[in-house]
């Protein structure tokens, strides 16, 4: 009779647990898995701490942002972005900081364009520009919905000025690619330096955007996530140690 009521106990812990701690995500039309509560969020950085989107001011000082996703001047002429932070996951975001440690060696500081997305902005990205040289599609999905890709160009940190660039951000045109080689040699080595050293921490370059990297996602380990970013800045405010 003990025994019984031992495997009974066994059995229902067992449930338990598995209800707890069950995938939270949910399908989209196209089938994707998406995480877009934030309480399935947090059961998933519960289970896997690299999981988490970090705010990444808090591991690159001098860290300067440019959300022009949050005004209308951006190729949809919407304002996407309501109060925006650069958050990546934990490890994209270490590996970030190590870009930027090399950087300062060089006089050099990171200027952020976009890090994390929200699904839905996707979507309404390639409404304006269904063309996925430039834009994801929401079929698959983007690196930014994942939290592993940024866009990203340089500054001098003596007096704050953003290197020269092929183009401004979010140029859709072959002079923004990777191999264009109609530029003046200090643009072409601004545009390697970047690339380069994005690369020697992991990060891998868009050939049809110079400030675009990502980092790399096994067998998609990083889930689509659809978390404003309202949500996200609570969530590290309440849970900040």
């Amino acid at each position: 009779m003990l025994k019984q009521i031992f495997i009974s106990q066994i059995l229902f812990l067992s449930l338990f647990c598995n209800n707890t701690t069950a995938q939270t995500y949910t399908k989209n039309r196209y089938g994707l898995e998406i995480i877009d509560d934030i309480k399935s969020y947090q059961l998933l950085i519960e289970k896997d701490s690299t999981q988490e989107l970090v705010p990444l001011q808090q591991y690159i000082k001098n860290l300067k942002v440019d959300f022009v996703y949050a005004t209308n001047k951006n190729f949809t002429h919407r304002v996407l972005y309501k109060n925006p932070k650069a958050y990546l996951r934990l490890p994209v975001a270490k590996a970030l900081q190590q870009v930027a440690a090399s950087l300062k060696e060089r006089g050099l500081g990171l200027l952020i364009f976009d890090a994390y997305r929200p699904y839905s902005i996707t979507e309404k990205m390639w409404q304006v520009v269904p063309d996925a040289r430039y834009a994801a599609n929401p079929k698959h999905g983007s690196g930014h919905n994942r939290g592993i890709a940024v866009d990203i160009s340089l500054y001098y940190l003596s007096s704050g000025k953003p290197l020269t660039m092929p183009t401004a951000f979010d140029n859709f045109t072959n002079k923004a690619h990777q191999d264009y080689m109609e530029l003046s040699k200090k643009i072409i080595d601004n545009r390697n330096l970047l690339k380069h050293i994005m690369k020697q921490y992991g990060f891998a370059p868009l050939s049809t955007e110079w400030w675009h990297f990502s980092f790399p996602n096994p067998t998609e380990k990083y889930k689509i996530l659809n978390l404003n970013f309202d949500e996200l800045n609570t969530f590290v405010k309440e849970n900040k140690n």
